[in-house]
């Protein structure tokens, strides 16, 4: 049977993080692949899904071994770590060892997210939103893009009302070549009850050649859109510029 060290593929490993995880200090590993592609993807070099990965398991084992103490857990990023059968023994193996467990997600692969929470494994999820429904193949390049992003984010609400433990933050990261539907998905957002919302406004660090972060009157309008969804009043609004 293969292990986790034959079948996860992880492109990077920040060895202490304090902005992955809000309130926690992290390590942070990225895996390898990402089945969408979005223009203003921060990652874009590591999305595609047959590069083999360069950071072995076992140097993040003997890291968190070493942080014993010092870290509060790991968080799993990408690329899209759910793509990753081996995600749900690597996650269980940091639990073991006494750590948190965090996932970054575009909810890309609900029935694999599902898996994760049911079994206990995931303490805290920051997932992105990227669009309505209907607009998401505009914006991740893939068709029923939109029906599996908001599934999961349904199976993480539903989780979070039966555990109270367990915590949460719903990504939408703005960018001018949007379809402009930003604030129609804070308000779906806030009526399928998101308590954590955070707007992002995306940079030019790690997108695509060609990708263009800004325009005239652009923080205009984003800090326009700010307000808008301030207005809408989620329990935690959580403002990132760039």
């Amino acid at each position: 049977m293969p292990t986790v060290t034959d079948t996860l593929q992880l492109a990077g490993m920040q060895k202490m993080s304090s902005v992955d995880w809000p309130g926690k200090l992290v390590a942070t590993v990225f895996a390898q692949g990402c089945p969408w592609e979005c223009g203003y993807c921060h990652n874009h070099a590591i999305i595609d899904c047959r590069t083999p990965g360069v950071i072995p398991w076992e140097d993040v084992i003997a890291l968190m071994k070493r942080r014993v103490g010092l870290l509060d857990g790991i968080v799993f990023s990408g690329g899209e770590a759910t793509r990753q059968p081996a995600l749900f023994t690597a996650a269980r193996q940091i639990k073991d060892m006494g750590f948190a467990v965090g996932l970054h997600t575009a909810g890309p692969y609900p029935r694999a997210l599902a898996e994760l929470l049911e079994a206990g494994l995931i303490d805290w999820v920051g997932i992105d939103v990227k669009a309505t429904t209907e607009n998401y193949p505009a914006v991740v390049g893939r068709p029923r893009s939109g029906e599996k992003a908001w599934q999961s984010l349904d199976i993480i609400l539903d989780y979070a009302t039966r555990n109270p433990d367990f915590s949460y933050e719903v990504r939408l990261t703005a960018f001018p070549q949007s379809p402009g539907d930003e604030l129609s998905v804070a308000l779906a957002c806030r009526m399928r009850g998101v308590t954590t919302f955070a707007l992002q406004q995306a940079r030019s660090e790690g997108a695509p050649d060609g990708f263009v972060a800004t325009r005239a009157g652009w923080d205009d309008q984003f800090n326009a859109l700010a307000n808008e969804i301030e207005a809408l009043g989620f329990k935690q609004l959580i403002i990132r510029r760039s």
